[in-house]
Order: structure tokens, then sequence, then C-alpha cells
């Protein structure tokens, strides 16, 4: 790596820093804020465009408590906190422009103010795609759902293991087949041998009975059954994101898991607030991949994805 992923530019740049943002001279950062510039990672001398597909806010009033929560639940030590300008300064920083952000509704009525939550981090920063919170005991589907369209959201999150319930109960099927005419791609939490709400084998009978449904199997189809899920993952609309996977399984596994699922069909993500972006970029790039395949998992596949236009 040619310079430290907290700077976008050569080891000779001259430009100046805003909020640990290496910026040329002449930009500032609401030039940032508003999208206008792309923030390139540079790796061996190529530059990139990134985006992270996997990325959680919080509300200020909730923040630290739900990092800890989530720290809590996977044993580990949280020295972050989820805030949307902790993300922006951590991404910008190592290069990322783009973000994926979510929230999880553990309860019905979290649902609109999540939503609203994040519709209007997302008018304040256009940097972020929004992704819908979503409970699995919504009664009125077709009204959330329009809901979820009028705010601009692009996606819908769940968590099983979070909110309880099976990724393949068929009583959800009326409310992935709503996902589905509305073009709303669906980010699950998959994997986890301490539970049995995500497997990634859920998940492949659920899309048996729904091939045609587009989702995107988080960390690498399934955290902690990454072997599982390469077996059994194998409808033609299931992405997968790197996020809370690399530095569990190694490069060897990670590679194995990847072009299983196809380079097109693999998309960068940090976890956010789990990891740092510049943590998960190093590991990423630890993987060795062509450049080609760097610039599809970094940004490419996301674009496509969510339907960004080319400067988007």
């Amino acid at each position: 790596m040619n310079a430290p992923l907290s700077c976008r530019r050569s080891t000779g740049c001259t430009g100046r820093t805003i909020a640990g943002v290496c910026t040329p001279k002449g930009s500032g950062t609401e030039e940032i804020r508003r999208g206008l510039i792309s923030l390139p990672v540079i790796h061996k001398g190529a530059e990139y465009r990134a985006a992270d597909a996997h990325a959680h806010i919080y509300h200020e009033k909730i923040a630290e408590k739900a990092t800890a929560s989530v720290g809590a639940f996977y044993d580990l030590n949280m020295d972050n906190v989820g805030l949307p300008a902790v993300l922006l300064e951590q991404g910008e920083g190592a290069g990322i422009d783009r973000f994926a952000v979510c929230s999880v509704a553990t309860k019905v009525e979290q649902v609109r103010s999540i939503n609203g939550f994040i519709e209007g981090e997302c008018k304040k920063h256009p940097e972020f795609v929004g992704l819908a919170a979503w409970h699995q005991d919504i009664e009125d589907i077709e009204g959330e759902m329009d809901d979820i369209e009028r705010r601009g959201l692009r996606g819908i999150k769940l968590h099983p293991d979070f909110q309880e319930f099976q990724i393949d109960d068929p009583k959800l099927m009326p409310f992935y087949r709503a996902a589905h005419r509305r073009g709303l791609p669906i980010l699950f939490h998959t994997g986890d041998k301490r539970k049995d709400f995500s497997s990634p084998r859920r998940l492949a009978r659920l899309l048996d009975r729904l091939p045609e449904l587009c989702c995107i199997a988080a960390h690498l189809g399934g955290y902690t059954e990454w072997e599982a899920a390469r077996e059994c993952l194998k409808a033609p609309n299931v992405y997968v994101d790197t996020s809370s996977s690399i530095a569990f399984i190694g490069r060897d596994e990670a590679l194995k898991s990847i072009y299983r699922f196809g380079i097109d069909r693999v998309m960068f993500g940090t976890d956010f607030p789990m990891w740092r972006a510049s943590e998960e970029l190093e590991r990423f790039f630890g993987l060795g991949l062509s450049e080609s395949e760097n610039r599809a998992i970094l940004y490419g596949n996301f674009a496509r994805l969510y339907k960004l236009d080319k400067d988007g």
C-alpha cells in the first residue's frame, strides 16, 4: 500500500485536511458533504471509488447504548459509536464516499421513527443510501411500503437474530413478495451458529420459494456459517457483503466465498460501528484481488444494485 488508508492522496499530498480527510486545495467540507468530490482509496498506485454496503447508524440519544448492546450480543468490546458523523469521518477519512445506512427495529412501533431518522440523515448527507427498518409483525404491508417509497429509501434491513423471527417463516411471504414488486433489495443479517433464526439454509429455503427475490446475505452469506452459505445459497439474485467476515475466516476462506458467489455479486462492507473503514479496507486489500475485481467489489456492484447514476 503506497500510503496510509487515512489519506487518499499520495504521500506527497499538498492538500489540506478537513475532519481527517485529505482534500485538494480549494475544496472544503461542504463540497464533500454534497457529494461533489469522489474520494478515492489508493492501493498500489491504483485509485478506487469505494462504497460501504453495510453501516448501522443511530440517533444521538441512543447511539452509545445501541452500540454497546450490539457489542454485548457478540461479546466484543466496542470502542466506536454508531453516529452518522463518526461514520462519515471514518469512512471519508479512508476514501469511502457512499454508504448504505440502516438501523434495526425490534418493535413495530419503532419502524416509522427509525425510517424518519434514516430519511432525515439521507437528506442531510447525499453520500447515504437509506435502507428502511421493518418488523415482522407489521400488518399493513402495502401501507408501510408506500411510506418507505415516499421517504426515498432504497432497500430494507432485517436482522432475524435481534428481531427473533425465522427468515423462512411462511407468514413473511406477503412481505417478501411486496418488497420484490417494489424493487426493494433486502439486506439480511445472515448466520450465527448460536441461533437458527438467520441461518443460510433458512434463506435458501426462502429463495427456493421466491428465487427472484433480490437480497444481500451479509457477512459473506453467513457469519460463522460460511461453508454452509457456500453450499446452499445458489439463487441468482443473492448478493453478499464482506462485513464482519474477513477478520474471522482469513484470506483463503474469504476467497473461496467470494469466487463461489461471483465477483459481480460481492460488495465491500464494514458493519460500522463494529469496525472502522480503514481496518476493513486493509483486510480487503490483503485478499490480493485484481484491480478489476477490486473495482467491482468496492463500488461497481453497489452502484448497480442501488441504481446509482454515473456520478452517484
